[in-house]
């Protein structure tokens, strides 16, 4: 009897890091729409010293055009004019790399929406929004986040919410470098002598 209850919790722990490693990594989402809770994701913000135009292009070019420093997360799955189907991959620790899908909108020059389709929780849409402050961009982000199964799927989407809010803060930090550096050169292009 104690060997049998013995097997049988092994197996359920089994099954439970197996099902964990599943949702985490975005090969199974559970949508059943039973208990769904939504939570806000940020607001994050941040000051960006470079034109709105040219840090729209920084977001866009993973999607829309060159693949640059964001593009080795990327994959562009369908891609349209305006709005894009991209898995992103995230390297999540202990050897697990979630993989995300979703619909990004491109509304030139001031909003970037992102809605997942595939991923550890059935709901999330994001925005970054993009405003012009003096010469430079206030890029600010928000989002939702939305779990199934009431309390427990509440706590599930905290622990989720955490780790996407820290990635999208690194992922705006990259879009801030990488806009002001392009705005860099493109000053010193313009200040170089003989030109």
């Amino acid at each position: 009897m104690v060997v049998g209850i013995a097997v049988s919790v092994t197996g359920a722990a089994g099954a439970a890091v197996v099902l964990y490693r599943q949702v985490v990594s975005g090969r199974l989402t559970l949508d059943v729409g039973i208990g769904r809770r939504t939570a806000p994701l940020g607001p994050i913000t941040v000051e960006i010293a470079a034109p709105r135009d040219l840090v729209f292009d920084v977001i866009e070019a993973p999607y829309l055009g060159r693949a640059g420093a964001a593009g080795e997360h990327i994959d562009v799955l369908e891609r349209g004019s305006d709005l894009v189907v991209a898995a992103h991959r995230t390297s999540i620790g202990t050897g697990l790399v979630a993989t995300t899908v979703e619909s990004v909108g491109f509304d030139r020059p001031d909003r970037v929406t992102f809605r997942l389709l595939r991923g550890p929780v059935p709901h999330v849409t994001e925005t970054f929004r993009l405003d012009e402050v003096g010469e430079g961009t206030r890029l600010a982000y928000q989002g939702e986040i939305g779990t199934d199964f009431g309390r427990a799927g509440e706590l599930w989407g905290t622990l989720v919410a955490r780790a996407w809010e820290r990635t999208v803060a690194s992922s705006l930090d990259d879009i801030r470098d990488r806009s002001e550096q392009r705005a860099a050169a493109q000053r010193r292009r313009v200040t170089a002598p003989g030109t």
